[in-house]
């Protein structure tokens, strides 16, 4: 190896351990994604967006509208003081049973593939529990935060007990709407935040046979996802193609056709009729049939670099709120990258989760931009990292 070279690699290693490197690692993962987001939605919606407003550009435009939103809303709350998010804690349990109770509301329910946890009005529609996500997170971050201040006596009991009491009501809410795949998701970031907080790794061996004999209660008791189990072994099947075997299989089969480079930016073949829902659950596959191989990998890295950071973040900072909060809203990411994936791939069921900053969806980009504002928020309360930004601006 040349000097050079080793100097080159010296100098990215050093990098990543400065303190401000998580909060540049966020910042630029995030742009990268979210321009890969916009233009991957315009390619992936140009069809169905012709097919129901006779314009390739509705729902791009639409999309586009959620995303200056949401940078508004990630500088809001990145400048938040800390005690303007000690309010919204203590709110936040409630806000989000409210916003979860919104599709119980007549003329507001709305019904999609299945899932009535979703609600329209004035021709937007908006998915709950994307918000009560990040609420749920808050809301667990204090009470955790809360059972290291003031508990002296301790028990895994009474551990899980202080996140569950607010916890159960949130997935009872989600399940009545028949959404399995956000409660997967937040049985993710549950766990993720007690085990950040020292609860016992054996516990966990009870908590995901109790997590998993749940799930399966629930796939057996509907038969529509029996189905979609089923396609995860063989989409191909004949019993199950032209059912919830449809969608996975053609997504593989955009995939394979992809190859290193692609088929070209906007040359997508899938995305005709084949995936219903090519811009929103299945747009990883629209990036790897447009893009390639390398596409995904890019994706893949872009991803692993975010979550890195903000478990960065969450290792850093010395506030046990913000610690638990964040390493929530890591999981919570990590999860949705994960399921999303891994139903486009075809290694897990689909349950109609969006792909982070890259699929369609007003209320599922709002609330990401949302959690990562709040992890830039920690990162920017770092002596050292502030140091760093006011030396950068000077220079």
């Amino acid at each position: 190896m040349s000097i050079q070279a080793t100097t080159r690699r010296q100098k990215y290693s050093n990098y990543l351990q400065r303190a401000d490197a998580p909060y540049y690692l966020m910042i630029g993962a995030l742009t990268f994604l979210s321009a890969l987001g916009i233009v991957m939605v315009l390619s992936a919606s140009s069809v169905v967006s012709l097919q129901q407003s006779g314009s390739t550009y509705s729902i791009f435009f639409k999309q586009l509208l959620f995303f200056v939103i949401s940078v508004l809303i990630l500088l809001l709350v990145s400048h938040w003081k800390t005690r303007i998010w000690d309010r919204v804690t203590r709110l936040s349990l409630l806000l989000s049973l409210l916003v979860l109770c919104l599709p119980l509301v007549p003329g507001l329910k709305l019904t999609v593939n299945g899932n009535t946890n979703w609600i329209h009005f004035s021709g937007f529609t908006m998915q709950p529990s994307e918000f009560a996500k990040i609420g749920l997170i808050l809301w667990c971050a204090g009470q955790l935060r809360k059972f290291d201040e003031t508990v002296e006596h301790r028990s895994a009991l009474r551990h899980i007990s202080f996140v569950l009491v607010g916890t159960v009501p949130v997935l009872a809410l989600i399940l009545k709407g028949g959404d399995l795949g956000t409660t997967v998701i937040i049985l993710g970031i549950i766990s993720t935040m007690l085990f950040v907080s020292g609860l016992p790794v054996r516990h966990f061996i009870v908590l995901g046979a109790l997590a998993v004999l749940g799930v399966v209660g629930m796939v057996a008791v509907a038969p529509y996802r029996l189905h979609r189990f089923a396609a995860v072994l063989n989409p191909f099947a004949p019993s199950v193609y032209k059912l919830a075997g449809w969608q996975p299989a053609h997504s593989v089969m955009g995939l394979a056709s992809g190859g290193l480079f692609g088929v070209g930016l906007g040359a997508s073949r899938q995305k005709w009729g084949n995936l219903s829902e090519a811009h929103t659950d299945f747009i990883f596959s629209v990036v790897g049939e447009e893009l390639g191989l390398l596409g995904t990998l890019v994706v893949l890295f872009l991803y692993a670099a975010l979550i890195y950071g903000i478990f960065r973040t969450a290792m850093q900072t010395k506030d046990l709120f913000a610690r638990y909060a964040c390493a929530g809203i890591g999981a919570w990411l990590m999860m949705q990258v994960i399921v999303n994936i891994g139903s486009d791939i075809g290694v897990l069921p689909v349950v109609g989760v969006t792909l982070p900053f890259i699929s369609y969806g007003g209320s599922s980009l709002i609330a990401n931009f949302l959690g990562i504002g709040y992890v830039l928020n920690v990162s920017r309360r770092d002596p050292r990292v502030k140091s760093a930004i006011k030396s950068r601006k000077k220079s």
